[in-house]
């Protein structure tokens, strides 16, 4: 009987994975740690059987930003992930975060972290690979979790023909850009102010942003980052957040509300402005304007979600293999 039961559970897990959304995840992955957080949460909700991670694709044109994610999808048991690079991006500055944790070796000349790259360059150009993702996949079945600039997206919106295969294959766009409580600029939008302009102007299905205002007040608290990671004796996140910033610091979510929102929408962590379209500026600001026939929402954080907001991100970051 448990036999039996097991291969029942078993099935079930294949046929939710099945049914469960695709996401293809755009990071820029190396300029802040909350991308390898993020990053780290979808493959949780992967495991879960909630998601499908299709591709990653990458809009920091660094070398290592292709190995450090292949190597923790290879650490997540997903080495088949394709990974795509954007070619002349605006960030192409080291980081210790992606790079140290790439070089590291044991004693006998083995990388600490395996992985299938060796470099940037051996991975393909990113908009080839999301274009050729998307026509893979079934017609309203895919989410994309953006958090970083939107290079890459924007280039997409440049053939009328990858217009057409966003609106028939894209469901969510989940971004973390912008600031919706301050008229300041946002990182993410700064870095390249021209392609998040096109992108809130042109691209044809519904988005929903977290703005600089969310993460900043869910802050990741560096005693988990050494007491829940523990479980691995090496592991490729955790390291990340050492090699980021001298210990110990909390660092805020930006990124990984986003990736939450994407996959849990129903799940109540956050509230939803109204309808509307969000503009975007050369100064790297954002604006919200209402509008009930708009495409556009941001989040909203109250008090009261906070704090299991917080931990579900901090329990999905560091769940176990």
């Amino acid at each position: 009987m448990g036999k039996r039961l097991a291969i029942v559970l078993a099935l079930a897990a294949v046929c939710a994975a099945a049914q469960s959304p695709g996401v293809i995840f755009d990071t820029d992955m190396g300029n802040d740690v909350d991308d390898a957080l993020a990053l780290g949460i979808l493959h949780a909700l992967e495991s879960r059987g909630e998601c499908r991670l299709l591709a990653v694709t990458i809009t920091k044109d660094n070398p290592w930003s292709a190995v450090y994610v292949d190597l923790v999808n290879t650490f997540y048991g997903r080495a088949q992930i394709p990974v795509g690079m954007v070619k002349g991006g605006v960030t192409p500055e080291d980081s210790a975060m992606i790079r140290r944790p790439s070089e590291r070796r044991r004693a006998d000349g083995r990388f600490v972290y395996p992985r299938r790259l060796g470099s940037g360059a051996e991975a393909p150009e990113a908009v080839a690979l999301i274009r050729r993702v998307l026509a893979a996949q079934p017609d309203g079945s895919v989410i994309i979790v953006q958090v970083g600039f939107s290079t890459n997206l924007a280039r997409l919106l440049d053939s009328p023909a990858d217009l057409e295969l966003i609106r028939r294959k894209v469901k969510l766009l989940s971004v973390m850009a912008g600031n919706y409580v301050q008229a300041k600029p946002e990182f993410n939008v700064e870095k390249d102010p021209a392609s998040a302009i096109k992108l809130f102007e042109k691209w044809p299905g519904p988005i929903v942003a977290s703005g600089f205002e969310i993460g900043e007040r869910l802050r990741f608290p560096a005693a988990r980052i050494e007491h829940d990671f523990s479980w691995a004796p090496d592991h490729p996140v955790a390291e990340a957040y050492r090699d980021y910033m001298r210990m110990p610091y909390d660092r805020p979510t930006w990124d990984l509300t986003a990736a939450l929102y994407a996959i849990r929408p129903d799940g109540e962590y956050f509230g939803l402005s109204q309808p509307g379209w969000i503009r975007a500026d050369e100064a790297g600001r954002t604006r919200f304007e209402p509008d009930p026939a708009g495409r556009h929402r941001y989040l909203i954080l109250n008090e009261a979600q906070r704090a299991r907001t917080l931990e579900t991100m901090i329990l999905l970051a560091s769940q176990p293999r």
